[in-house]
């Protein structure tokens, strides 16, 4: 840890102000697109600030689980390609992709927002499986919320392929699409010294002292949270975490409702 920079950092959050000038609950710039990627069934691009992100979506056949004979499942994947960051390298993915896919996950499928039953095609013997691939284009800070968001924008944009019997036709698309019964948003609130922020640039997040990744259904359900960083939070700090994130949630969910 590059104690010189944390020590400026705190210096600045003391003031009420962010490495960046940002204020400490302030999101950067957000934006997004849909429906970018043609060879998927779903796609997202989302920006926030300088961290850009694409999620996309494929569907699979394949047999169901034996103890889930009538429900189809859900996979995500992060690869961290070295173009977005000088901090990723090539080759399997490392913790941190693993990371980030894991939370990804967890958000998603704790929120229950797929209906798994809609995916059955036959009892015990075919079911849809889907896939969801993040890349970042660009890493400069906050990959865990806009990971999570640009899986979510993906799914929502997702369109099931043609099929008959058990061959799939991927260059035709139809118009059922997957049902979503909510929108799952995640929000890391970090904790630096006493100071709790969002939204962090990769300055910010080299020194953190803790981060509280919150996944809100909506204005009153969690779906999961997940903790990082080496200090204890104590019941407070948790609390006035989770009261943010569903602020910060709020504001996402409105956003991407207008469009």
């Amino acid at each position: 840890m590059n104690h010189s920079r944390k020590s400026h950092i705190i210096e600045y959050l003391n003031k009420d102000t962010r490495y960046d000038g940002r204020k400490l609950l302030e999101f950067r710039k957000f934006e997004f697109k849909q429906g970018i990627i043609k060879t998927a069934e779903g796609s997202a691009w989302v920006r926030l600030g300088d961290t850009e992100v694409i999620a996309g979506v494929k569907f699979e056949l394949g047999q169901p689980y034996p103890d889930i004979p009538e429900e189809g499942t859900m996979m995500v994947n992060v690869e961290l390609l070295p173009l977005s960051s000088p901090e990723f390298e090539p080759g399997p993915p490392g913790e941190w992709a693993v990371e980030v896919s894991r939370v990804v996950d967890r958000g998603i499928r704790e929120s229950k927002v797929i209906d798994t039953r809609s995916l059955c095609v036959e009892k015990g013997k075919l079911v849809w499986n889907i896939l969801i691939d993040i890349c970042p284009i660009n890493e400069a800070g906050n990959l865990l919320d806009v990971s999570g968001i640009a899986a979510y924008l993906a799914l929502e944009d997702a369109k099931f392929p043609d099929r008959e019997d058990d061959k799939v036709d991927y260059k035709k698309l139809t118009n059922k699409k997957l049902k979503l019964s909510g929108m799952p948003i995640p929000i890391s609130v970090l904790k630096i010294g006493d100071k709790l922020i969002v939204d962090p640039i990769p300055e910010e997040e080299s020194i953190l002292d803790a981060r509280l990744t919150v996944c809100t259904l909506n204005d009153k359900i969690i779906s999961a949270l997940q903790k990082g960083g080496g200090v204890p939070l104590n019941d407070k700090d948790i609390s006035e975490m989770i009261d943010i994130a569903f602020k910060k949630a709020k504001e996402i969910r409105l956003k991407i409702n207008k469009g």
